[in-house]
């Protein structure tokens, strides 16, 4: 097959592969090259017509555009949204799986309850002015000094470019307040040392005093101020890493329920098969997950722009839904005070890979999220709380959407690609999931699971999802993804600023 068809009210369809002039699609006659995964229309469209896809508007034409055209940036334009919004109208409630016969991953259990994916110690930096003392401390402890503590998977530097010159209150600083606290309380870490300058305005004291954290064995803080100095500073580090080292060796894995499991839902490099293979096999997998009482984070904003109303019509209730809603009116207006556009979303590689729009991107990307209900929203490195589907409100750039859901309690991570990602995260490892054959085999080292399969090989949804979810069990029970076992990770914590910076 040539082309791919998603409903039958819409006016373009998917090329398969590059077609050339001339070639009969649907009793219609294509007009000039069109590349893989781009749209031809299927009929004329009259300028400022609706062209849909997925029975969904994406865009408008620019101009008039004959029946076997390319349909692309080059008559395709962008309008802000303005729909009505429904309710808990679409709620499929997803049958839970018995809890005697739900499954179970080795993970490690924490006293609060929570469960871990991986056991490491984490130093993070309450300001960029403490960044490079936290690395030289994680450095000295290299895969010799580590082999005497076989149950601990490393000791890493969790280290940013803001904390001060930012104000004392407000958005910006709540954020990241939220992500230290969830970074510091993350089951993935069987230790936390936390580490400052001491005169910036994200002081460690605040943050303990406002979340309530109490130094011990296994979390520490200090700032070079008060040990007077970076050399002394890196050296103390170093003595309090190898006092929690012992402690954390001690835990090991134990079967645990996947509704222990909090996977943050990531798509990154998008082309026009994510919507088709890779993101909708992630929501069965991410639907299975729900089934057995554990969570899916969704995120993103600005990449579920204009599909938003899909989401608000699986909400639990109205109250969920408008709080979704709530988020995507503040991120128009964010982009209106900053001069940008909602469009300003995809990105080139995007846009080569066949999707012409924000509302096009969008409709894909939110089917990461199944179809089961959407049971909570949270702000940016809230804790989620909700089992089930749920949606985190972040950027689409990646390494700060990864932040949040990670600070959020996500233990996994899943992220689709269809242009090709070298992203990894720590301490939740990433799974990459291929949207394409081609590409799946070109970055063979990169990629996890190849959802290309459904199109070159006529894989089941079924089986893909199936497989998904196979290996969200195996990683998280301590198989290394791809990413985890090249190393990614250790530059991907990025908290997303808001805000002046002064």
């Amino acid at each position: 097959m040539d082309f791919i068809r998603l409903d039958a009210s819409d006016n373009v369809v998917t090329a398969t592969r590059g077609i050339q002039a001339g070639t009969s699609v649907e009793n219609i006659k294509t007009v000039g090259l069109i590349p893989s995964g781009h749209k031809i229309s299927t009929r004329n469209i009259t300028k400022g017509g609706e062209i849909r896809k997925y029975a969904q508007l994406i865009g408008y034409a620019a101009e008039d555009i004959s029946a076997g055209s390319h349909v692309h940036t080059q008559n395709v334009v962008f309008r802000n949204t303005d729909m009505e919004y429904e309710f808990c109208s679409d709620l499929r409630h997803i049958s839970p799986v018995a809890k005697d016969k739900r499954d179970t991953f080795m993970g490690y259990q924490r006293e609060s309850g929570a469960v871990g994916t991986r056991n490491y110690i984490a130093i993070v930096t309450s300001v960029n002015c403490s960044a490079t003392a936290a690395r030289m401390i994680a450095n000295s402890f290299t895969s010799e000094v580590l082999a005497d503590y076989p149950n601990v998977d490393g000791v890493v530097a969790f280290v940013h470019g803001t904390g001060c010159g930012m104000a004392g209150d407000g958005e910006g600083f709540e954020a990241l307040q939220r992500v230290m606290w969830g970074y510091a309380r993350h089951p993935n870490h069987g230790g936390v040392l936390m580490v400052g300058l001491g005169c910036e305005m994200n002081q460690i004291d605040w943050l303990l005093e406002a979340y309530g954290l109490k130094q011990g064995p296994l979390f520490h803080t200090m700032n070079i101020q008060a040990v007077a100095g970076l050399r002394r500073t890196v050296e103390l580090g170093i003595q309090k890493v190898h006092s929690m080292l012992p402690l954390a060796n001690k835990v090991s894995r134990t079967p645990c329920p996947v509704s222990k499991l909090k996977v943050a839902l990531q798509c990154g490099g998008s082309d026009a098969w994510s919507g088709i293979t890779a993101n909708p096999a992630l929501g069965y997998a991410c639907d299975l997950i729900a089934s057995q009482g554990g969570t899916g984070v969704l995120a993103e904003t600005p990449e579920i722009y204009g599909a938003e109303h899909l989401l608000t019509r699986r909400a639990i209730d109205t109250k969920t839904g408008q709080k979704l809603i709530g988020l995507v009116k503040w991120w128009e207006d964010y982009t209106a005070r900053n001069k940008g556009s909602m469009d300003n979303n995809p990105s080139p590689g995007n846009k080569k890979g066949g999707l012409t729009t924000i509302l096009e991107k969008s409709l894909g990307a939110t089917s990461k999220g199944g179809t089961s209900p959407l049971m909570g929203v949270y702000k940016y490195a809230e804790q989620v709380t909700a089992s089930g589907f749920t949606f985190m409100d972040s950027p689409g750039y990646d390494p700060a959407s990864v932040t949040g859901q990670i600070a959020g309690g996500c233990n996994l991570v899943c992220f689709t690609t269809g242009r090709g990602s070298a992203f990894g995260s720590k301490p939740a490892p990433t799974i990459k999931v291929a949207t394409n054959t081609e590409m799946a085999k070109r970055m063979s080292e990169d990629m996890d699971v190849d959802a290309g399969t459904m199109l070159s090989a006529g894989d089941s949804l079924e089986k893909k999802g199936r497989e998904i979810y196979d290996i969200f069990l195996r990683v998280a029970s301590g198989e290394a993804s791809k990413s985890e076992a090249q190393g990614l990770g250790d530059y991907e914590f990025v908290p997303w600023q808001i805000g002046a910076v002064m």
